[in-house]
């Protein structure tokens, strides 16, 4: 009775230690991510160009795995950036990317990645607003140096017109009176003023005029003439329409071939009246190109 018992404690305790070896399968960690079959089976879709399966594929990866896929995230991104087009959701598994393995070598690439989806993202909207930062960012120096430039330009051209106002004019000669004939002059008599009972004292009367002498009227081109500023000459050239995204350096480059501070310059002399400074530049104005 005692040998019969012996079997059957050998049936339970391998019973029991077939359930906990099938207990401690189920609950082992997950094997790595390369070695899952379902991330191998989106590669070699990949291979074959069959991007939507892959794209199946990974995803299915994700879901399953969770916070331990990284690999398929970036395989997410690409295939969202350059196959669907589709630059938010690439920019999503990219960020996954780097957030589950920030220590990776790649990490430095797939941020180069999101600026690149970031920009493609931009350029779908009106106005473009991505693309005109960058162009203001380009043109800092630039516009720096012009603004020196200006200045000095403007202090000479202060001191020019200063120059100008202040310079002696030539008077027209005025042409001379007619004489009167010595037969027919008479002398001016003194107007006679009673001043007796005036409590004013009366000025002194002015001195007659002699005789052989008469009294000329002062001709009209004797007098002062006020000093008008000689408006500038008018620059002759072509005339442009400042479109939306120009700038000075573009707009030289369009009409003289080549683009430069002396260019520039010119462009912003001819038109002082309309553009003080290359900061002013506004779509729809009208430049004369001299």
């Amino acid at each position: 009775m005692r040998f019969s018992l012996i079997p059957l404690c050998l049936c339970v305790l391998a019973t029991l230690f077939f359930s906990t070896g099938c207990g401690r399968y189920e609950s082992s960690p997950f094997t790595a991510e390369i070695d899952e079959p379902g991330y191998r089976r989106g590669k070699d879709l990949l291979r074959q160009a069959r991007n939507q399966e892959a794209l199946a594929s990974f995803l299915k990866v994700v879901e399953k795995r969770g916070d331990d896929a990284p690999e398929s995230h970036l395989e997410l991104g690409i295939l969202y950036q350059q196959h669907i087009k589709d630059p938010i959701a690439a920019i999503y598994h990219y960020r996954k990317f780097r957030e589950l393995k920030r220590n990776s070598p790649q990490s430095d690439l797939v941020r180069q990645r999101i600026d690149a989806a970031t920009r493609e993202f931009a350029r779908t909207l009106p106005g473009q607003p991505m693309d005109n930062q960058i162009d203001r960012l380009d043109l800092l120096e630039k516009m720096d140096l012009l603004q020196r430039e200006n200045l000095q330009l403007k202090e000479q051209l202060i001191a020019l017109r200063t120059q100008a106002v202040n310079a002696p004019r030539p008077s027209p000669t005025p042409a001379p009176a007619p004489a009167p004939s010595a037969g027919n002059a008479e002398p001016l008599a003194p107007l006679a003023i009673d001043v007796s009972d005036s409590p004013i004292s009366a000025a002194p009367e002015p001195e007659p005029a002699p005789a052989d002498v008469p009294a000329l009227p002062t001709p009209a081109a004797t007098r002062p003439v006020p000093v008008v500023p000689t408006p500038p000459p008018a620059v002759a050239g072509r005339r442009y329409v400042v479109q939306r995204g120009d700038s000075l350096f573009a707009i030289a480059k369009k009409h003289y071939g080549t683009a430069n501070n002396a260019r520039v310059q010119s462009i912003l002399n001819a038109n002082r009246g309309v553009l003080p400074n290359s900061g002013a530049l506004q779509p729809g104005m009208t430049l004369i190109i001299p």
